[in-house]
C-alpha cells in the first residue's frame, strides 16, 4: 500500500514592509519635474511642477503639507541640484538616486509612471543615494572643477601657439621645453609686437636655457605670415586671460579653505617639513594648499608617495572628511573603483575585474599610481613587482589601491604616514620568490640548491 506523499502547503510571502512611510519621487527633466507622494493622501497625488525658482518654491511647499519628509529623484546631468539644494535647506532627506539603478518593469514607460516607481521604491526602502560630500566640501570640489575646465581650456590655446609658430616654421619646441616659460613668453610678446629679427629674439633667452643662442637663433628663423601672427596673438592674448582667470579661482579657493579652517587646540602638533621639497607641477595652485588642507584633515596626507597638491585637494573634495561613511576600506575602494567585481553563477566566478565608472576620486589615484611608479619606495617595488606579473594596467590598479588604503586609514584614523622600510619589503618579497621557484622545481622532480659565491 503506498503512503500519500504529504505535501506542504506554500507559505504566502511576506509583503514588503514600508520603511518611509512619508516617501516621495521625483523625476527631473530640464523644463518639467513630476512628482509623486504616497498615494494614501487626500487629493491629487501626482503633479508637475516647472523648474523656475518660484515653481520649486511651490513644490517644496507641497511636500510639506502633504507630510513628506523623504525623498527620492532621478536625474541626468546637473538639472537636480537646484531643487536638491532647495529641498534639503528645506529640511527634508533628500537622496539622489542612480538612474541605472532604477529598473523600471516592463510596459509603457512615461514620467508620471517614473515618479510613482521612485516614490514606491524608496517607500519600501529599496534605493540607495548617491554619495555626496560635505556642504562645504560641495563648495570647494565646484571650484575645483571650474580650475580643471579653466586648464583644460588653456592648454588648447597653448596647442594653437604651438600650431600657428610650426606652420611659420618657428621651431621653438626643439630648444624650449616649456613654450609658456620665461624665454617663451618672452619671445612670443616681441613676436606679436612686432620683432621678428632672431638675432634680437634670440637675446631673451634665459640663463637656465640648456639651448645655445645658436640653436634659438636657428629655431627663429621662419617665414612670418599676416595670418598665423594674427592667430599667433589672439592665442596669446586667451592664454594670458585664462591665466588670470586661474589665479582668480586660486584666491577664491585659498580663500574658501581659510573660512573652513577649524580652531585648533594648543597641543595640536604643527605642520612637518615638506615631505618633496623638489616635486613641482607649472599647474599647482598659486596658495600654499598643504599648509591650508593640514589643520582640516590632522595628518599630512601629502607624504604618501605619489601624492601631490593637486591631487590632495581633488581627492578631498571628491570624498569629503568624513570617511565613517565608508565602513571599512574595501567599501571606499569599491566606490573609488579600485576593486575587482566578482561575477558569480552557479557558485563560480564567471569573472573578475574593475568596472568601467567615471569617479574622479579614484581617477586621481590611479594618477597617483603611475608617479610613484618612477621612484623608489615600496609603493614604487610593489607597482614594478605587479606589472612584470600582469601588465602595467593592473600594476596600476592595485597600486592606486594600495595608496587608497593608505589615504583611507590615515584620515579616518587621524595617524601619521609611517614609511615601511625597503629593504624589509624586497627581503620579503625575495623570500616569497625562492619558495614559489623551489615549489615548481619539486613540482618538476628538482631540487634547487643556493650557489656558493666565491
Amino acid at each position: 500500500m503506498k503512503i500519500a506523499k504529504s505535501t506542504s502547503q506554500p507559505k504566502a510571502q511576506a509583503a514588503l514592509q514600508i520603511v518611509y512611510p512619508n516617501a516621495a519621487g521625483l523625476d527631473i527633466g530640464a523644463s518639467e519635474i513630476m512628482v509623486a507622494i504616497p498615494p494614501d493622501r487626500e487629493g491629487v497625488t501626482v503633479r508637475g511642477f516647472g523648474t523656475y525658482t518660484p515653481d520649486l518654491a511651490a513644490l517644496a511647499d507641497w511636500l510639506s503639507e502633504a507630510g513628506v519628509t523623504h525623498v527620492a529623484m532621478e536625474s541626468t546631468g546637473v538639472y537636480w541640484i537646484p531643487i536638491f539644494e532647495l529641498l534639503e535647506e528645506s529640511g527634508f532627506e533628500v537622496i539622489v538616486v542612480n538612474a541605472r539603478h532604477i529598473k523600471h518593469p516592463p510596459g509603457r514607460k512615461s514620467d508620471v509612471m517614473d515618479c510613482q516607481w521612485i516614490q514606491q521604491l524608496h517607500a519600501h526602502g529599496m534605493l540607495r543615494g548617491s554619495f555626496r560630500p560635505e556642504a562645504e566640501m560641495c563648495i570647494l570640489r565646484a571650484y575645483l572643477r571650474h580650475r580643471d575646465n579653466l586648464l583644460e581650456d588653456r592648454a588648447k590655446h597653448i596647442q594653437y601657439m604651438e600650431k600657428a609658430l610650426l606652420q611659420m616654421n618657428l621651431q621653438l619646441g626643439q630648444v624650449l621645453s616649456d613654450l609658456t616659460g620665461e624665454t617663451g613668453l618672452a619671445i612670443l610678446h616681441a613676436i606679436v609686437k612686432g620683432e621678428h629679427n632672431p638675432l634680437i629674439l634670440a637675446r631673451m633667452r634665459h640663463g637656465n636655457c640648456k639651448h645655445s643662442p645658436e640653436d634659438l637663433i636657428k629655431a627663429l628663423t621662419g617665414h612670418y605670415r599676416k595670418e598665423h601672427l594674427f592667430v599667433l596673438k589672439q592665442a596669446l592674448e586667451m592664454f594670458e586671460s585664462f591665466s588670470q582667470r586661474l589665479r582668480e579661482c586660486d584666491q577664491e579657493i585659498e580663500r574658501l579653505l581659510e573660512e573652513m579652517k577649524p580652531e585648533l587646540p594648543d597641543d595640536f602638533p604643527p605642520l612637518p617639513p615638506d615631505p618633496k621639497p623638489n616635486s613641482h607641477s607649472k599647474n599647482a595652485p598659486s596658495y600654499d594648499a598643504r599648509a591650508l588642507l593640514y589643520p582640516l584633515v590632522g595628518v599630512d596626507l601629502m607624504a604618501i608617495p605619489g601624492m601631490n597638491e593637486i591631487l590632495l585637494q581633488k581627492i578631498l573634495s571628491e570624498v569629503g572628511l568624513d570617511m565613517s561613511r565608508f565602513p571599512t576600506d574595501k567599501h571606499f575602494c569599491s566606490w573609488l573603483g579600485l576593486a575587482p567585481h566578482n561575477a558569480i553563477s552557479g557558485g563560480r566566478i564567471l569573472y573578475s575585474h574593475t568596472l568601467k565608472n567615471h569617479n574622479r576620486a579614484g581617477q586621481c589615484f590611479r594618477l597617483a599610481a603611475r608617479a610613484v611608479s618612477r621612484g623608489n619606495t615600496v609603493y614604487s617595488e610593489f607597482y614594478r613587482h605587479i606589472r612584470a606579473r600582469s601588465g602595467a594596467k593592473e600594476a596600476n590598479v592595485a597600486t592606486a589601491h594600495k595608496i587608497a588604503r593608505t589615504f583611507y586609514f590615515m584620515l579616518k584614523r587621524g595617524q601619521p604616514f609611517l614609511a615601511p622600510d625597503l629593504q624589509t619589503y624586497l627581503q620579503v618579497q625575495r623570500e616569497k620568490d625562492i619558495r614559489r621557484l623551489q615549489a615548481r622545481a619539486i613540482k618538476f622532480g628538482f631540487r634547487l640548491q643556493p650557489a656558493e659565491v666565491s
